[in-house]
C-alpha cells in the first residue's frame, strides 16, 4: 500500500518530467486543393476518379516539441466537391454506344457531383524547422462531413437500344438521391512546410480520406450494402501566426 501511495504522489511529477519543450503557437489561414474521389459500392459499380475542388479555413495550435517531434492539433472547415464517375464498358472492356450512333461519337456516361462541408480534426507531428526553413509533417484524425447538394450529368436514355451491352447492370445508383446527410471517416496525410518569420507558413500536402458512413441507406431491405467515399486530396495552405512562443532558441 505504501508503494502505491508513493507512486500516486509522484505520478504528476513523472508526467511533467516527460513533457517536451513548451510551445504556445496558434496559426490560422486558408487552403485550396484538388480532389479525386470515388464511391465503394456493394454491389460494385465500375468507376473512374471524379474530380473536384476543395477550399477552406485552417486552424493550428502547436503545444510542444517532444525530442525532435513538433506536436500540434489542426482543425479545418472545408467546402469540397466530390462524387463519382462511372466507367460504362461492355464485356470486352470497350465503351458502350447507342445503336444509332454509327460514328461512335458519344459513349454512355454518368457522373454525380456532390458538395460537402468537411471538418477534419487532426493530430500532427512535424520534423524540422519551426520558424525559418523546411519541415516535414504527418497528420491524421477523424473527419465529419455534411451534405449540401448534388447534380448529375448523363446521356443515358432508358430503353434506348444499345450497340453493345454493358457488362455491369447495376444502375440503381443513377436514380437514387443522397439519403444520408452526414458522413464520417478517417483521414491522413503527409507533406512539407516552409516557414518564414516575416511571411508565415506555406504548406503542400497529400491526403487520403476513407469514409465509414454511406451515401445511401444500407439496411437489409436496401439495394446497396455499402456506398462509402474514398478521396485523394492534393492541397496547398498558407498560415500566419496569431500567437507565437517567446523563445529565441526556436529555429
Amino acid at each position: 500500500m505504501r508503494r502505491i501511495l508513493i507512486i500516486l504522489l509522484f505520478f504528476p511529477m513523472l508526467l511533467h518530467a516527460q513533457v517536451g519543450d513548451y510551445r504556445n503557437d496558434f496559426a490560422v489561414g486558408a487552403s485550396a486543393g484538388y480532389m479525386l474521389s470515388n464511391v465503394g459500392f456493394v454491389p460494385d459499380v465500375p468507376q473512374k476518379m471524379q474530380t473536384g475542388l476543395t477550399a477552406g479555413l485552417t486552424l493550428r495550435y502547436t503545444c510542444e516539441k517532444y525530442f525532435k517531434s513538433i506536436c500540434a492539433i489542426v482543425a479545418e472547415v472545408n467546402v469540397a466537391q466530390t462524387g463519382w464517375k462511372e466507367d460504362i464498358l461492355d464485356v470486352n472492356n470497350q465503351p458502350v454506344y447507342y445503336a444509332d450512333d454509327a460514328n461512335k461519337s458519344m459513349p454512355l456516361s454518368y457522373q454525380r457531383k456532390m458538395t460537402y462541408i468537411q471538418v477534419p480534426f487532426l493530430a500532427r507531428l512535424g520534423w524540422g524547422r519551426e520558424r525559418k526553413g523546411f519541415q516535414g509533417f504527418f497528420q491524421a484524425g477523424p473527419q465529419l462531413c455534411y451534405f449540401l447538394n448534388e447534380s448529375a450529368t448523363s446521356n443515358i436514355v432508358a430503353g434506348k437500344p444499345l450497340a453493345n451491352e454493358r457488362a455491369s447492370q447495376v444502375i440503381e445508383q443513377n436514380t437514387l438521391a443522397a439519403q444520408n446527410k452526414f458522413d464520417y471517416g478517417i483521414t491522413a496525410g503527409a507533406g512539407v512546410e516552409f516557414s518564414s518569420r516575416k511571411m508565415g507558413h506555406f504548406l503542400l500536402e497529400g491526403r487520403y480520406y476513407y469514409g465509414l458512413g454511406n451515401i445511401f441507406k444500407n439496411s437489409k431491405s436496401d439495394y446497396f450494402g455499402k456506398s462509402n467515399f474514398g478521396q485523394i486530396v492534393i492541397k496547398a495552405s498558407y498560415l500566419f501566426d496569431i500567437v507565437r512562443t517567446k523563445n529565441d532558441k526556436i529555429k
